[in-house]
């Protein structure tokens, strides 16, 4: 790998769940455009930026920055999702799914927090 954090489990993982959550909110209606898909959308890529930004910052201080604004972002992907279950564009089980790897990537980004953190 070219740059360090395509190596990293959390940068694999969402872009897997970016993957996931693109090819539902396809089946979003049309009206829905640039509310919801474009919203979700930008919080999906957010993530990714924010950990590829923050992998090289010269400081542990500012390498957190950018993991928590990732992690913040993640928690807005949930509240669209939300806001899909509600509206009926996405199913129990679906909801169900995606939860569980946001959960995950929460849980690695938090980790991550918790690491950088220790060293300053």
């Amino acid at each position: 790998m070219a740059f360090r954090f395509q190596g990293w489990q959390v940068y694999k993982d969402i872009r897997a769940l970016r993957k996931d959550i693109n090819k539902i909110i396809k089946t979003y209606p049309l009206e829905e455009k640039y509310i919801l898909i474009d919203q979700t959308r930008r919080a999906m890529l957010s993530v990714m930026l924010q950990i590829a930004e923050g992998s090289e910052r010269k400081t542990e201080k500012d390498k957190n920055v950018f993991i928590n604004r990732s992690l913040t972002s993640l928690f807005e992907i949930v509240a669209c999702l939300d806001a899909a279950l509600d509206d009926g564009y996405i199913n129990e089980k679906q909801y169900d799914d995606f939860m569980v790897k946001t959960e995950n990537v929460a849980k690695q980004l938090r980790g991550f927090e918790k690491y950088i953190r220790k060293s300053y």
